[in-house]
């Protein structure tokens, strides 16, 4: 009878599997990466929108579509924070395949719908730091770039923002170590990073422990260095701040 769980084995699965397991690493982080990445540029479109306040000039149409704008934005942000991200990649992913909305490589329509996913569930979450981020700033900041002639939107460009960085960068940072973690999800639709490639060792090797004990420790060498990083990160920030 063999037993439940074994270094030998785990070594002797590694040595031959190790290349699965590489597979996985690259295409976790290269999905965490630009997941992230369109999901800083969908925040700060939705944080604009959500910030986006009638003025007083501003006609009753103008004023009606700033509060259009402003509910879908709230609306999207409050239904994907709300509901699990398995939940979105499901619905997203098999939504799009009965609509027909594939591709002729299956693993690109994977690849494609799986980073739509997480993207935009990344992208609400960012939206609320990007908003903490800019409303962080002195509030008389966007007056004085208002009162020096440049429009709303040029003083959240110019002014608001690049101060509103050194606020959002930490939280940036951790965004990237938490989608690393988040995306095992997208083994459900068939993405082969890590999750998937362990499912698959275990299904040539018969042997479930010792191949997800190595998928657990590769998540603890990509992550646990990146989340010290950070920490550090964000202790020199607070101290550059200070002073």
């Amino acid at each position: 009878m063999s037993s439940i769980f074994s270094f030998e084995t785990m070594w002797k699965i590694w040595l031959k599997y190790s290349s699965f397991y590489w597979d996985g690493v690259k295409n976790t982080l290269l999905v965490s990466f630009f997941a992230v990445l369109m999901g800083v540029c969908l925040g700060l479109l939705v944080a604009g929108g959500r910030m986006w306040k009638p003025l007083t000039t501003d006609g009753d149409l103008k004023k009606a579509i700033k509060g259009i704008v402003r509910f879908l934005c709230t609306t999207y942000v409050e239904v994907l924070r709300a509901t699990p991200l398995m939940v979105q990649v499901m619905i997203i992913y098999f939504g799009a395949s009965a609509a027909g909305l594939k591709f002729s490589d299956t693993n690109f329509t994977i690849l494609f719908w799986g980073l739509i996913s997480v993207s935009l569930n990344s992208g609400a979450y960012l939206s609320e730091v990007i908003r903490s981020g800019i409303g962080a700033v002195e509030g008389g900041q966007l007056e004085a770039a208002r009162a020096i002639g440049l429009t709303q939107g040029q003083a959240m460009r110019y002014v608001i923002l690049p101060q509103a960085v050194r606020n959002i960068l930490p939280a940036l940072a951790n965004e990237f170590v938490t989608m690393i973690k988040e995306t095992s999800v997208l083994n459900m639709i068939g993405l082969h990073e890590i999750m998937f490639r362990a499912g698959d060792v275990r299904a040539a090797t018969y042997r479930s422990l010792e191949c997800y004990v190595i998928a657990a420790i590769l998540y603890f060498i990509i992550v646990f260095p990146l989340s010290k990083l950070v920490a550090a990160f964000e202790r020199r920030m607070s101290k550059s701040v200070t002073r």
